[in-house]
């Protein structure tokens, strides 16, 4: 996925990853209504969520919050 996804789609990107929204709130242990609100309404995945996301479905916590984590960095990047 390239990194110019805005973080919405990312977590959309999330949802499907996770087999839909009440499979990711049970996984973060928060309902389907709140993940809902989460895509639908353009708020972004609480912070105390992303690396269990990223754990579970593989999209980069630069993607889900770049404003908590950064952009993502590119390939061959020293860090």
């Amino acid at each position: 996925m390239s990194s110019l996804t805005t973080p919405n789609q990312a977590l959309s990107d999330a949802v499907d990853a996770a087999g839909g929204q009440s499979a990711l709130g049970r996984l973060l242990g928060t309902s389907q209504a709140a993940v809902w609100k989460w895509v639908r309404r353009g708020k972004p995945l609480p912070a105390e969520h992303v690396l269990k996301v990223e754990e579970a479905t593989g999209i980069s916590r630069h993607r889900l919050r770049p404003d908590v984590y950064g952009p993502e960095p590119t390939e061959g990047a020293v860090v």
